[in-house]
């Protein structure tokens, strides 16, 4: 499968235009992480393409492979990769004129590979497109600040701010807490603004200079790469101000956990109107039956929100952190809130995804979900008026139980992600908890050490 020759020369063309000299072509993996090659602008343009092994879509965040590997073929077969032209900006930071362009990945036979982050969000908005619809998001990221750490046996700490001192009361919504840091934002919204991401607001978060930057609304597909490089961009920016960015789940024992939001309503492609609102303004079925479809399969889809072992750390109540998929207007505590909104701007805020999710396969999840349940007709429970987190827990506490649950779903929701993309996933993230379970922690060797 060749590269459209039109894009191509419109590659080489911005190359030109931009006196770029080298080219990091950027592949999104299971983790979220950018995998990929650097080569010379001249040679990208030369070669049309790049080669990578499949291979590298089943290994894990610490470098390993799952027991499993049926799911690829076992000659270790390379990939086509086809970079996408409306992803092509510099890379702000580097002292070269460099570019910066994400591929997507194809078989030889010029299928995509469906194990692919990205193969698996456009598969579920295609799904959308065949229904003329289009759904329109918007992420909310968090993330934390912290003080370099090179010792993973030591605690994090906030970093040392302007004023030469660290952060230790919470400071919500706290405008000097944000300008404590104003050399390192300066540069993150010049990185961002010279990258086109479209960021909105920057807000202080409750953590210890744990902060929030919420994106505009959008395609999906552009809003997954745009925080797919928006955290490349901080922990770039962050690292050059003699600090870390982190956006794991729950970096901090006695901090809340960081999240990413995401926003969601589906439009008629046609006539431009959120299929969310009836005519009168009003709740419409088809927006129930998308939240009754994210009640649904969030358990089952549990995994693609909380990817990691420390993820299940930060479900718990309190802290803004949902632990269940009920459903409320302008309700913090359910894991399904509603904003109040104009009808044109009706929305469900999907407030289960972790900071340390893909992008691309929360999103593909949240869309799934909600998909199923207007396929399906499926009505939500009755709305929560009150504190959720009064109500039992109704997601897995653990990624083992997450895992289980997308094994066990329905032959419907596999089919809506990929049957290989599932079993793909379900052996890494097996594999990891498997890693994770071998480790014996600080708490084990304090308390019962002597004590059992």
């Amino acid at each position: 499968m060749s590269i459209n020759s039109d894009e191509i020369n419109y590659i080489n063309d911005w190359f030109k235009e931009h006196r770029i000299t080298e080219v990091e072509c950027l592949v999104p993996d299971m983790t979220g992480n950018a995998r990929g090659k650097i080569i010379p602008a001249d040679k990208f343009c030369k070669e049309q393409g790049m080669r990578l092994p499949e291979m590298l879509f089943i290994q894990t965040v610490t470098g390993d492979w799952p027991d499993d590997e049926s799911m690829v073929d076992p000659r270790e077969i390379d990939m086509v990769l086809h970079p996408d032209s409306r992803t092509l900006r510099k890379v702000p930071w580097a002292a070269d004129p460099t570019a910066q362009i994400i591929h997507d990945c194809y078989l030889r036979d010029g299928a995509p590979v469906d194990i692919a982050p990205r193969s698996v969000l456009r598969g579920v908005l295609d799904e959308y497109a065949r229904r003329g619809w289009r759904p329109v998001v918007a992420p909310e990221l968090e993330f934390y600040l912290v003080q370099r750490n090179t010792d993973p046996d030591y605690p994090l700490e906030p970093p040392i701010g302007r004023s030469g001192r660290p952060e230790r009361a919470r400071q919500s919504y706290g405008i000097d807490a944000v300008n404590e840091f104003d050399p390192l934002f300066e540069d993150i919204y010049d990185y961002c603004e010279a990258q086109q991401l479209d960021i909105d607001t920057l807000i202080h978060e409750s953590g210890a200079a744990q902060m929030e930057i919420n994106f505009l609304h959008g395609d999906a597909m552009e809003l997954a790469d745009q925080v797919f490089l928006f955290k490349r961009t901080v922990r770039e920016a962050a690292m050059r101000h003699n600090m870390y960015a982190t956006f794991m789940a729950k970096p901090f024992e006695d901090e809340p956990g960081s999240a990413m939001h995401i926003h969601q309503s589906i439009v008629d492609t046609g006539t431009g109107e959120n299929l969310f609102a009836n005519a009168d303004g009003g709740l419409s079925e088809l927006f129930l039956h998308y939240i009754g479809g994210l009640q649904a399969y969030l358990p089952a889809t549990m995994s693609l929100f909380a990817p990691n072992v420390n993820s299940y750390r930060r479900i718990a109540g309190g802290e803004s952190a949902p632990i269940n998929a009920d459903w409320g207007t302008d309700n913090r505590t359910v894991g399904l809130r509603v904003p109040f909104a104009s009808a044109p701007g009706r929305r469900v805020e999907n407030r289960v995804v972790g900071a340390d999710a893909n992008p691309y396969l929360a999103l593909a999840a949240t869309l799934a979900c909600g998909l199923l349940g207007i396929i399906e007709d499926i009505d939500p429970r009755p709305e929560q008026r009150g504190s959720a987190y009064d109500q039992p827990f109704g997601l897995p506490r653990s990624l083992e139980d997450a895992l289980q649950n997308l094994e066990q779903a329905p032959a419907e929701l596999h089919d809506l992600l990929g049957r290989r993309f599932v079993r793909a996933y379900a052996a890494i993230k097996r594999k990891e908890y498997e890693t994770f379970f071998r480790v014996i922690s600080s708490w084990e060797r304090e308390f019962l050490l002597l004590a059992v």
